[in-house]
């Protein structure tokens, strides 16, 4: 999922372990959503909005596939 949340922590000038223990994580956890590797929970990214007052649009575009399953079968 694609993500703007290294745009905001560098914004505010912490340092992934410093945003990491904001909101209660590793570093590599936070390192991980930062390179793509790592979907937050829900709760993990309320906690990434709330910390940085945005809304979840904000910080993460999730870029939905809406072509059902059986869609995606019959164009193969």
């Amino acid at each position: 999922m694609n993500n703007a949340v290294r745009d905001h922590r560098e914004d505010e000038g912490l340092s992934q372990a410093d945003l990491a223990g904001a909101v209660g994580v590793t570093r590599q956890t936070i390192n991980a959503i930062e390179r793509e590797r790592y979907d937050p929970s829900l709760e993990l990214a309320f906690k990434l909005a709330a910390h940085f007052d945005c809304r979840l649009e904000d910080l993460f575009d999730p870029r939905i596939d809406t072509t059902s399953h059986a869609e995606r079968n019959t164009e193969q």
